[in-house]
């Protein structure tokens, strides 16, 4: 990859960065950010590319090359400037030699090939145009997110099938990663203002967590503060935009204002890195959406055998401001509706304590 265009891409990552309208840095509703993908294929793209094409402010996801419009009976309309994104090859087809270094002939007569892999993988670059350059496309969809159950379900899934260590304890303030003891602290659900919000705060914790040696290996000796854990937050943070997007919880970018100064100067000293970044955050969230496979499996077997009953990986703290004569429950917020009914067919109602973010039931049940 040429070093003006690297320098070229940072330079429109450093303007949005200080405008504070990156991506990753703007909060998203359930269903409002959808991922550029190709217009042709229907595929999303990857990595760098995705950031690329969602900070030039289109409000169509679709996009593709001007053959690829020709052949779908579009027209690229006249005058637009088309937007440049970068592939990676990591093999190519090659001629296939004997000893003397001759061609080695197939059956047909014709030279065989084999598949190499590179030892420095290359780049190639496209040039892509929005479906808004574009007549004669087909108007776009409305995106179509599911129930808020379901959507809660899924989020809660990957975090259970994960099997990190997830501390909820009610009073925490700062949610937070552990590298020494591999655990997540969280707030209990209740002190969030939605169960999104929740959810996107424990996935940027488990984006952190996929770091560990024993995981994907990333270096996460750094103190807070320093250049190297604002770069280890730029990554968690694209994977939870990418995640937001894939789980439909939107994106909650939290308050990271005091990291913008070290990813500004992270990519002056180097501007690669914005594609190193984001190419990282592309691997976090195909390790964590795994997890959400795992539950499929898990189902299909469910209909084969029953399965063993399995603890909870995520520990419920009793609240800490409590009132005599109430019965505390540990109700996760995806549950608390479950939990609701279930009161109610008990025949008695559960009540929500503000100062001890905690449901209980009357003294006497």
């Amino acid at each position: 990859m040429k070093k003006e265009y690297a320098e070229e891409v940072a330079a429109k990552v450093i303007e949005q960065l200080e405008q504070g309208t990156a991506p990753w840095q703007r909060g998203w509703q359930p269903g409002e950010i959808q991922l550029p993908r190709n217009a042709s294929t229907g595929a999303e793209y990857k990595g760098f590319n995705t950031m690329w094409l969602a900070m030039q402010g289109r409000s169509d996801p679709r996009w593709m090359t001007y053959k690829q419009a020709a052949e779908a009976g579009a027209q690229v309309q006249g005058g637009e400037k088309g937007t440049k994104i970068v592939y990676w090859k990591f093999s190519e087809e090659r001629k296939e030699l004997d000893g003397s270094g001759n061609p080695v002939l197939g059956e047909d007569g014709k030279p065989k090939t084999v598949n190499v892999q590179l030892e420095r993988p290359r780049s190639f670059h496209a040039v892509v145009f929005n479906a808004e350059q574009i007549s004669g496309l087909p108007p776009l969809e409305s995106k179509q997110i599911g129930p808020e159950k379901e959507r809660h379900d899924r989020a809660e899934a990957v975090l259970s099938n994960s099997g990190a260590k997830i501390n909820l304890i009610s009073g925490a303030t700062t949610p937070h990663y552990s590298p020494l003891k591999d655990a997540i602290t969280m707030p209990v659900s209740g002190q969030f203002d939605s169960a999104e919000q929740y959810y996107a705060t424990a996935l940027h914790e488990l984006a952190h967590w996929t770091g560990h040696p024993s995981r994907m290996d990333r270096d996460l000796a750094h103190p807070f503060g320093s250049e190297g854990y604002a770069r280890e937050e730029l990554r968690a943070e694209i994977a939870s935009l990418m995640l937001g997007e894939q789980l439909e919880l939107g994106h909650d970018p939290g308050n990271h204002a005091a990291y913008v100064g070290s990813w500004i100067k992270a990519l002056k000293d180097d501007p690669y890195e914005i594609f190193r970044a984001a190419a990282e955050a592309q691997k976090i969230t195909s390790y964590v959406m795994e997890f959400e496979h795992e539950k499929a499996l898990e189902k299909e077997s469910a209909s084969q055998m029953k399965p063993e009953p399995e603890m909870s990986k995520i520990q419920h703290y009793p609240p800490e401001n409590v009132m005599a004569g109430r019965t505390y429950l540990a109700v996760p917020y995806s549950e608390k509706d479950q939990a609701k009914d279930a009161a109610k067919a008990a025949g008695f109602q559960l009540h929500w304590d503000k100062e001890a973010k905690s449901w209980y039931a009357p003294p006497d049940v």
